[in-house]
C-alpha cells in the first residue's frame, strides 16, 4: 500500500530516527517502541461549515490529532492557517509529543486546525467559524482527555469564541483551552511564555557555549525571524536585557535594522499593534522612522543582518535554508536556537551540527525547538495546574517555574546529548543538544508506554 507523501510529517520522523540511532543500537527492544509512537493513537477530521458576512455558506477542514497520551491528557495547539494540512499536523502532534515529555509535565501530545484563514475576516465571521469549529470538536477534547491551545492564528480573540461554545455546548466550565483571559481563567506570563521560554534555554546555551557573547551586551546582535507572538516577546525579552535585535519578518518580507540602535521596545509594541490588526511589515514606515529599518520584500533575515552572535527562527517550519545556514556561519553566528517547530530544514540543521562537531572560534550550537520553545506549552501546563485548583498564581510565580523549567529541559538535553550523540567526547566540541531533545523526549513516551502495555 502506498500512502500520501507527507514531507513534513516525514521529516520530522527522519530526524528522530537518526537521532535515536546510537541509543537503538545499544537497546535495541527500543526500536518497538518507535515503530508504536509515530502512529498516532487517533486522528480527527471534519468539515466546518460556517456563514459569512453577506450570508453566504462556506467551508473549510477541520483536524485534531490526538498523537500519543502516555504522559497525560493530550496537548498542543489549534492553527489556523490556509496551508494546514494532515502531514503539518501530524508533524507538529509528533514533535509535541516529545516537546511535552522534556517540560517534565503530565501532558500527551496533539495538535489540531483548520485550513481556514482569519487574515481578512471580520471579528463576525471569525466568531462564527470558532462557533462551528467548536460545535463538532468539542466531543473530542475534555480538561482530562484533550485540552487544545492557541497557534498561528489562534490568540486570544479565537480562544475566547471556542471557549464560549465549548462552555454552552458542554455546560461546564473547566480548563478545556488554554491561552485564556486572565479574567476566565488564564495564566499570567502565558503570551510570553515561548518567547522568554527561548531566551531562558538560550542563556544557559550562552553559558557553556559562549559566555563573552552576553545578552546583557549591547553589542551582542539578535537575529529573530517572524513577527507573531512568538518573535514579539523573544524580541522584548532581548531588548529588556540589553542585547540588540536586527531583523523582524513576515510572510511578505524582513524588516532590518540599519543602525547599531536595533529595535527598539516602542518599535517593537507598534509592530505587534499592527499585526493585531492584520498588517504586515511592509507597512512599516507609517508608524517609524524609516532612515533606521529597511524593509525587504519577499526575502527572510538570515542574508540580509550583517554579522550576527545569535539566530532565533520563530516564524514557521523550515524558514532556514542549508544556504542560508551557511550564510549564519559566515556571519559569526554562535548559538541557533528554533523559536518555531522544525524552523531549520535538514540541510541547514547539518551545516550546524558540523560547525559544532569542528568545534573552535567557528562552533555553532544549535537547539531544536521540541527543546528551546517549549516554554510556551509549559505555561500551558501550569494554566491546567491553576484551573484543576481554581487558582491564580502571580507573574514573578509563573515566571520563577518557567526558568526552571527551561533550565531543567536545557540540563536534560545536555545530559543526554552527551551520553547518545555517537560522537566522541572531545576538548571544545559541544554535545549535541539535538541528539540529546530527541532521546530524552522519546525514552521518557516510550517507558512510560511500556508500563502501559503499549508495547513489549
Amino acid at each position: 500500500m502506498v500512502l500520501p507523501s507527507e514531507p513534513e510529517f516525514e521529516q520530522a520522523l527522519t530526524e528522530l530516527t537518526l537521532s535515536l540511532g546510537p541509543f537503538l543500537k545499544a537497546n535495541p527492544e527500543y526500536q518497538k517502541a518507535l515503530d508504536i509512537v509515530q502512529i498516532p493513537e487517533r486522528i480527527i477530521q471534519f468539515r466546518v461549515v460556517w456563514e459569512d458576512d453577506k450570508g453566504q455558506p462556506q467551508v473549510n477542514r477541520g483536524f485534531r490529532v490526538q498523537y500519543n497520551s502516555a504522559l497525560g491528557p493530550y496537548k498542543g495547539g489549534l492553527r489556523l492557517h490556509p496551508s494546514v494540512n494532515l502531514s503539518i499536523l501530524k508533524f507538529l502532534g509528533f514533535e509535541q509529543t516529545f516537546k511535552n515529555a522534556l517540560t517534565g509535565l503530565n501532558m500527551g501530545g496533539g495538535k489540531g486546525g483548520s485550513d481556514f484563514n482569519p487574515k481578512g475576516k471580520s471579528d463576525n465571521e471569525i466568531r462564527r467559524f470558532c462557533v462551528a469549529f467548536m460545535s463538532e470538536l468539542s466531543r473530542h477534547i475534555g480538561q482530562d482527555t484533550d485540552v487544545p491551545a492557541g497557534d498561528i492564528g489562534t490568540g486570544a480573540r479565537e480562544i475566547g469564541f471556542l471557549f464560549g461554545q465549548y462552555r454552552k455546548m458542554r455546560n461546564e466550565f473547566v480548563g478545556v483551552l488554554t491561552g485564556k483571559g486572565m479574567n476566565w481563567g488564564g495564566s499570567f506570563i502565558r503570551p510570553e511564555a515561548t518567547g522568554y521560554g527561548l531566551i531562558y534555554y538560550v542563556e544557559r546555551m550562552i553559558e557553556k557555549a559562549c559566555p563573552e557573547t552576553n545578552l546583557t551586551k549591547k553589542s551582542t546582535r539578535v537575529a529573530i525571524s517572524g513577527s507573531g507572538n512568538v518573535a514579539q516577546y523573544t524580541a522584548l525579552k532581548v531588548i529588556d536585557l540589553g542585547a540588540t535585535v536586527v531583523s523582524l519578518s513576515d510572510s511578505r518580507g524582513s524588516l532590518i535594522a540599519t543602525t547599531d540602535e536595533g529595535f527598539t521596545r516602542d518599535v517593537v509594541q507598534a509592530i505587534m499593534q499592527l499585526k493585531l490588526e492584520g498588517g504586515y511589515l511592509e507597512s512599516f514606515e507609517k508608524f517609524a522612522d524609516a532612515s533606521k529599518y529597511k524593509y525587504y520584500a519577499g526575502q527572510r533575515p538570515w542574508t540580509l543582518v550583517g554579522k550576527v552572535d545569535i539566530a532565533l527562527p520563530s516564524a514557521t517550519q523550515n524558514e532556514v535554508s542549508g544556504a542560508e545556514a551557511e550564510a549564519l556561519a559566515k556571519a559569526g553566528v554562535k548559538v541557533v536556537a528554533e523559536g518555531s517547530n522544525m524552523g531549520c530544514d535538514v540541510e541547514a540543521i547539518e551545516v550546524f551540527e558540523a560547525a559544532r562537531r569542528r568545534g573552535g572560534k567557528e562552533s555553532v550550537w544549535y537547539a531544536p525547538g521540541k527543546a528551546s520553545n517549549c516554554g510556551g506549552v509549559a505555561v500551558s501546563g501550569l494554566e491546567m495546574a491553576q484551573n484543576s485548583q481554581r487558582l491564580a498564581w502571580t507573574s514573578e510565580e509563573v515566571d520563577r517555574r518557567l526558568k526552571g523549567i527551561m533550565s531543567d529541559c536545557y540540563d536534560i538535553c545536555l545530559d543526554s546529548g552527551s551520553k547518545w550523540s555517537g560522537e566522541e567526547a572531545k576538548d571544545g566540541v559541544l554535545p549535541s543538544l539535538l541528539s540529546g531533545a530527541n532521546v530524552a523526549g522519546f525514552v521518557k513516551v516510550a517507558d512510560a508506554m511500556k508500563e502501559h502495555g503499549d508495547w513489549w
